[in-house]
């Protein structure tokens, strides 16, 4: 089989995309910086960094720093808040071709709402919600924690008019309850999962390398626990779109993705440090898929379930 004979479409829910790799949020920016690198209209989406209803100005520096093989971020979601990149990035974004999904935050159901009906009438295919965020109606420490506050996050941000996508954190024990509350409130998809919780401490400085004490970790080692995040909520929830993200550096994790029951993959951590990642990565997939004879990589969804 040919590379080129290969199927790598995707269909998440009621969106159809051109492949199933796409970026991951917060990693390739508000506006159209991976454009210099190659075609966006070749992805499946562009996720943008995560937006609020208002600007943000997000963490004090230093806010990225190596942690092992992996990455630790606390950027503190700065952003121009939804109008403004309504203005100027989703523009930039479309006059590429990309297919664009807003992501949106609020540290309360109002302002999730508020972001989400900022987006009406804007040019995307979908609105990942982020409720990986504080929540100050109940004291959570993350909205992603509680299946309440998830389904009052996700419900609110209907008011998007697009298909909802609920982007879910591992460091739960109720994934389930969480990822089921989701879907019951109206996310279209799921995509699994945010970043872990870490610190990284500088001995000279007995401090935390970063301006914040603790912050996000991702790259290679969150893979396996996105896996498996995966996997538990494709059993539970067979007829849910999943979209996995975690650790994504090449064809191996695309595959095992979508082995482990997802629709499609996001790229995030290895474009940091390879901009190019998103096509190469997939350029890769092709070619693993036609070594093995594999015309379209969705037949082979959920195989490690069968």
């Amino acid at each position: 089989m040919r590379a080129r004979d290969v199927d790598l479409s995707a269909s998440v829910g009621q969106v159809e995309l051109a492949s199933l790799v796409l970026t991951a949020s917060g990693t390739s920016g508000h506006d159209d910086e991976l454009g210099a690198y190659g075609a966006l209209d070749e992805l499946g989406a562009v996720v943008v960094k995560s937006l609020a209803v208002m600007p943000w100005p997000g963490n004090p520096p230093l806010r990225v720093a190596p942690a092992g093989e992996g990455v630790l971020n606390a950027v503190g979601l700065q952003g121009p808040g939804v109008a403004a990149w309504r203005d100027d990035g989703l523009p930039r974004l479309l006059g590429h071709g990309a297919t664009v999904v807003a992501s949106i935050w609020g540290r309360t159901v109002e302002e999730f709402a508020a972001a989400a009906e900022a987006l009406q009438g804007a040019d995307v295919a979908a609105v990942e919600v982020n409720v990986s965020c504080p929540n100050l109606h109940d004291g959570a420490a993350m909205f992603a924690h509680s299946p309440s506050a998830t389904a009052a996050a996700i419900e609110a941000a209907g008011r998007s008019g697009v298909p909802r996508w609920a982007k879910l954190s591992p460091t739960t024990d109720r994934l389930v309850d969480v990822a089921r509350a989701a879907v019951d409130a109206g996310a279209d998809a799921l995509v699994l999962v945010n970043t872990l919780r870490g610190v990284v401490v500088d001995i000279e400085r007995r401090a935390s390398v970063l301006g914040s004490l603790t912050g996000g970790l991702s790259g290679p080692p969150l893979h396996p626990v996105a896996l498996h995040c995966v996997i538990e909520c494709r059993a539970a929830l067979p007829d849910t779109p999943i979209i996995g993200v975690g650790g994504v550096r090449s064809e191996r994790e695309v595959v095992g993705f979508v082995l482990a029951g997802a629709d499609a993959v996001e790229v995030g951590t290895a474009a940091l440090a390879d901009p190019r990642a998103p096509w190469r990565i997939l350029e890769a997939t092709r070619r693993w898929c036609a070594r093995h004879d594999v015309a379209r990589l969705g037949i082979l969804k959920g195989q490690l379930h069968a």
